[in-house]
């Protein structure tokens, strides 16, 4: 017997294999729920406290449109790289992009959320502002939309076959 057991010093240990889940319905559910709660408590109560609703402006609205761009433009451009040519990330690469499309997911549907919660509560509001503020809501609701499907988008792109053969 030679004493080669898998605890042998001579052989290489296997490198730990994880498995790691795509985002759950759960977690963003969750962001939605405190979102759309947290938006819509957000007028009464700064108008309570300083006298005046948040303003929505369209610059918000725009930022995220363009970083839903952004988000969109990595998530196709990883999908090209990992899916269709066939190449590999470098791993500390492909991490960075994983943890950035999990957080913006994340933070993505607690935003929109915020931001139709903030519209539903100008809703039947006689202010001459409510409809301005209402619209700017909307469409900034739908650009943080926007990254969350992008960003669920890049989070599927970065998923490989864990390094198992193709028939």
């Amino acid at each position: 017997m030679s004493g080669a057991g898998p605890d042998a010093p001579d052989e290489e240990p296997d490198e730990p294999r994880g498995t790691l889940h795509p985002t759950s319905a759960r977690a963003l559910t969750a962001c939605i729920v405190v979102g759309l709660a947290l938006g819509w408590a957000l007028h009464p109560v700064v108008s309570a406290v300083s006298g005046g609703p948040p303003l929505v402006s369209w610059v918000q609205a725009l930022v995220l449109v363009m970083v839903a761009a952004i988000m969109g433009f990595l998530a196709w451009s990883t999908w090209q790289t990992v899916h269709v040519r066939g190449q590999r990330l470098e791993p500390q690469q492909a991490v960075n992009r994983l943890v950035l499309a999990r957080a913006c997911a994340l933070a993505g549907a607690a935003v929109t959320a915020g931001y139709l919660g903030y519209a539903v509560s100008w809703l039947g509001d006689e202010s001459r502002y409510a409809d301005r503020w209402i619209l700017r809501s909307l469409v900034a609701a739908a650009g943080a939309a926007g990254v969350t499907l992008a960003s669920l988008a890049l989070e599927r792109a970065c998923r490989t076959d864990g390094g198992r053969p193709r028939p």
